[in-house]
């Protein structure tokens, strides 16, 4: 465990000055960090994690020559793998950004609440043996979490939290009991990252939590609707309709 009193040794990346002396300014206020250098690229980030073993990075994606998300698998394979924190104006990358376990996902202008709120999340991520992985059971190929957008944070949504999901053209909408959340991504990917042990497509557009299906109803015509524990129903579509009828052992 990491003794609580030790300073984080971190550097910046960032191919805007102007980012890093804000990122600078910001940090100078936090008493967990210690910057210890900075870079203007993916591969200048290398150099410098080489160079100062740091414990944490402030990551830009869209750089040049190398950007935020490949230096971030290049930093993964050191002997000594630091956090990192992405810091980006672009929010399309963070279901790309998570599956590289990094500590946060920030969106700027960065605040310092929002900036104590990531070095937090980095100093867990550090401290322990291993960051948490979601449901002892989940098999490690599907996803524990998602991190959606929402106003001008992105929120940490964990798959045992999802109800169910129905695509909005590009967007899936995730339900969570009573709220719902956006996320930018195809239901085929979405589908494929998810335990079918716990969650079943039941339509082109939707994805239902198996065990909130509390029924099925045939309305005729060949129609069928999954009635679910809320007291709502869903239709079922007709490719899908055998593999749902698998639930009554049909």
């Amino acid at each position: 465990m990491r003794n609580e009193t030790t300073k984080l040794r971190s550097i910046i990346v960032d191919d805007e000055p102007l980012a890093i002396e804000r990122l600078e300014i910001l940090c100078a206020d936090q008493d967990e960090i210690d910057l210890i250098g900075t870079a203007n690229d993916g591969a200048g980030a290398l150099r410098v994690a080489q160079q100062l073993n740091p414990d944490l990075i402030f990551l830009d994606i869209g750089m040049p020559k190398m950007d935020g998300i490949s230096a971030a698998r290049a930093l993964a394979l050191l002997d000594k793998k630091p956090a990192i924190i992405f810091v980006t104006a672009f929010d399309n990358f963070a279901v790309e950004a998570f599956d590289l376990d990094v500590a946060d996902y920030v969106l700027k202008p960065v605040s310092s609440e929002r900036l104590s709120r990531a070095i937090s999340r980095a100093v867990a991520t550090i401290g322990s043996e291993k960051p948490a992985s979601g449901d002892a059971d989940d098999a490690g190929e599907y996803a524990t979490e998602f991190w959606v957008s929402h106003r001008s944070e992105l929120i940490r949504i964990a798959t045992i939290d999802i109800d169910r999901i129905e695509a909005e053209r590009d967007y899936m909408r995730l339900h969570t009991g009573e709220r719902s959340f956006l996320l930018h991504q195809t239901i085929t990917s979405l589908e494929q990252r998810l335990d079918p042990a716990k969650f079943l497509r039941i339509h082109r557009s939707h994805i239902v939590r198996r065990n909130l299906i509390s029924g099925l109803r045939h309305e005729g015509g060949g129609v069928w609707h999954a009635l679910l524990s809320d007291d709502s129903s869903m239709r079922i579509g007709r490719k899908y309709l055998s593999e749902v009828k698998k639930l009554a052992g049909k």
